[in-house]
Formats: C-alpha cells, structure tokens, sequence
C-alpha cells in the first residue's frame, strides 16, 4: 500500500518550490548505506514503493531497508476532458519534495556488493540522479 499521512489540516496544497541543496537529512544515519538524490524534484509514494519492493525483492528477507522520505504533500489533478475553471481538482497523489543530497534510502546488515546492487535496483526506479554513498566511520 502507497505511504500517506493518516491525516491532513488542509487537503489540498500550492506548488511550493523546492530550495537548491539539502542541510538536513543528506547523512547516512540509521544503516551502513545509503542512496542519495543528486537532483531536487517530487518523488511519488508510489515510486517509493516501488524502490523498497525492488530491495526488499532483491535481499531475501536479510538485512533492514529505512526508507528516509515521507510523500507529506498532495499533488491535485483536474479529471481528463474536463474544462478549465470550476475551481481546482481533487488531490490525485502524494509526493515527497527532495532537495539534491537528500538521502533516501538506507542499507544495514548486508554485504557492499550486495547493498550497491540492491541500491542501483532502487535507483532505477527513481526519477532522479542518484548515488550510492557509505556511512563514514569515526566523525
């Protein structure tokens, strides 16, 4: 089942704009590694969906997959062959907005190897440039 939240103050949400680089949230915290967006963008649930069932798949029940977004905002969209005005559309989708570094998946307790092709499966699936990154060790 796609991720949403249980429950929202307001239905329906503006565009916003996403800002250039990720202070937050651009670490390797809770696995051993992780992947992270090289581009800003919306990243669907179901997208994320699709890259956790691609690792999972992939891994066999060993290791722990996190997954580090959470798809917060509804996208509305107007029905097809409908005209414009009468207001704005129901919400169609939620979407994560990630900022470049975000990390949005983490890794723990499998080998390298395994984990990098795990995360090139879930990279695959994402609509944005991303990267394979280990956690670093004394800092």
């Amino acid at each position: 089942m796609a991720l949403m939240p249980k429950r929202v103050k307001f239905r329906k949400s503006q565009r916003g704009r996403i800002r250039p680089r990720a202070t937050k949230g651009n670490t390797v915290a809770y696995g051993e590694y992780g992947l992270q967006a090289l581009d800003s963008g919306w990243i669907t649930a179901r997208q994320i969906e699709a890259g956790r069932v691609a690792a999972t798949h992939f891994l066999q029940r060993e290791g722990k997959v996190y997954i580090r977004i959470f798809p917060h905002k509804p996208v509305s969209a107007k029905p097809l062959e409908t005209r414009m005005g009468k207001g704005k559309g129901e919400p169609a989708r939620w979407v994560a907005c990630i900022r470049s570094g975000t990390m949005l998946y983490e890794i723990g307790g499998v080998e390298r190897d395994v984990a990098r092709e795990a995360m090139r499966r879930m990279s695959s699936k994402m609509p944005c440039k991303c990267r394979f990154v280990e956690r670093r060790h004394g800092l």
